[in-house]
């Protein structure tokens, strides 16, 4: 399906009970409808918890990663599993990206169905089924790509085997995956990756194109052992074409990136010469888009280059408080339920009074989580009162997106724009 057609339903879905601080006077609406009335956040009938994304930082956050790939020659695939909104995807992809990275064939087949025409599918891949619809999907549109790990000879066969019993007709591309000690998986040795790299190659259904990995889960990461790394990386491509292993492909495709590293790979991915192919120097990163108020706010590589661009926090979660049963307490209406919480601890960040004046929340802290509760603490005089709506900065998207079937796209005056869906 065309990616635009299958956007354009999306807007066709009804607005119900199952989309959480929605309007309940909304319900019946098509999303389309809804957004058609540019409703003010606060005075429109929404309800706590609401998640909100920034409208004006999602577009600085992706053109602000478009412009640092484009000066540093590298193409640009982010990982779709961040947020799993095909509409996110294709604002993505029309701001210059190569294609979208997933994890797990269900998330290829979402992107799919939503018209992406490159997936770089971050996993070795052994499910027969899933194997079997790669192999229908590439047989019915000759413009589809998608690349996949391999780190076994044993997976290899796996692979080829079940594309095979499936009358797969075009061979999937394959990239070896290297890992490090202690590590994700991936290969940990030269000679095991020239091993699981001539399986590739001798099996009719597979074809090598490259080699990949991720450097965000190096042991005591910093910048000099993802470097070193890196350099690994980049060597076994360069083994790989000494050795005649990339005849088969029309390019090669080196890939890392995640969030936290990104200068890095950049930096190193400078120094791949030029091999027997043109090469695809492809950037993973994903967290970019809404960015975060807490793990990656603090390691964002635009921290150690601010010359190179910087990246805003989009999401807040707007609660309502809903007790002050002590002094130095309040409690607000959203929790575990609601919020990422395996990164780090939401951050208050605004209170907005009944009659609309806002106030800034420095001082304040929440110091747990309960199922549907936070616990706001701090001075007495500073504390919110019951009523007030309190907008939390939140670490991790990741585990943010997961949780909000519908999220409203808000611009800067409180007027909501849009509704993102996600498909988890």
């Amino acid at each position: 399906m065309h990616i635009g057609s299958a956007l354009e339903k999306l807007g066709d879905e009804v607005v119900d009970h199952r989309f959480r601080g929605l309007p309940p006077d909304a319900d019946g609406r098509t999303v389309r409808d809804l957004a058609a009335e540019r409703r003010n956040l606060h005075r429109g009938g929404f309800t706590t918890p609401v998640l909100t994304l920034s409208a004006e930082a999602v577009e600085h956050n992706l053109r602000s990663m478009e412009r640092f790939c484009s000066r540093h020659g590298l193409a640009f695939a982010p990982h779709g599993k961040t947020s799993m909104a095909p509409q996110l995807f294709r604002r993505q992809l029309d701001h210059g990206a190569w294609g979208i990275t997933v994890a797990v064939p269900h998330q290829a087949r979402v992107a799919r169905a939503y018209g992406v025409p490159r997936i770089f599918l971050a996993n070795e891949v052994v499910d027969e089924a899933a194997l079997a619809w790669l192999a229908r999907e590439l047989d019915r549109d000759p413009g589809f790509r998608c690349v996949v790990y391999a780190d076994s000879v044993h997976g290899v066969r796996l692979m080829d085997a079940a594309l095979t019993a499936a009358g797969a007709r075009r061979p999937l591309e394959v990239v070896v995956e290297l890992g490090a000690a202690g590590a994700r998986s991936g290969v940990r040795t030269v000679a095991r990756a020239a091993e699981v790299a001539d399986a590739v190659t001798a099996a009719p259904a597979l074809r090598l194109t490259g080699v990949a990995g991720y450097e965000g889960e190096l042991m005591d990461a910093d910048a000099s052992r993802v470097r070193g790394w890196m350099r690994e990386l980049v060597s076994l491509a360069v083994e790989f074409d000494k050795a005649g292993r990339f005849q088969q492909t029309e390019e090669v495709i080196v890939s890392a990136g995640g969030s936290a590293w990104f200068d890095v790979v950049a930096e190193v991915f400078q120094e791949l010469p030029a091999l027997s192919r043109p090469v695809c120097r492809l950037l993973r990163s994903g967290a970019y888009i809404s960015h975060d108020d807490g793990r990656y706010r603090a390691v964002t590589p635009f921290n150690r280059i601010p010359q190179e661009g910087s990246l805003l926090p989009a999401f807040r979660l707007w609660t309502q408080v809903i007790s002050r049963p002590e002094p130095d307490l309040a409690l607000v209406n959203a929790g575990k339920r609601d919020v990422a919480y395996d990164l780090g601890l939401p951050e208050v960040q605004v209170i907005r009074e009944p009659g609309g004046r806002m106030r800034s929340g420095a001082g304040l802290t929440v110091s747990r989580l309960a199922d549907q509760h936070a616990f706001v603490r701090g001075p007495e005089e500073k504390l919110p009162q019951v009523g007030d709506w309190v907008g939390l900065g939140m670490s991790h998207p990741c585990t943010i997106f997961e949780k909000w079937p519908l999220i409203p796209l808000v611009a800067g005056d409180g007027t909501v724009t849009d509704y993102i869906r996600t498909v988890f």
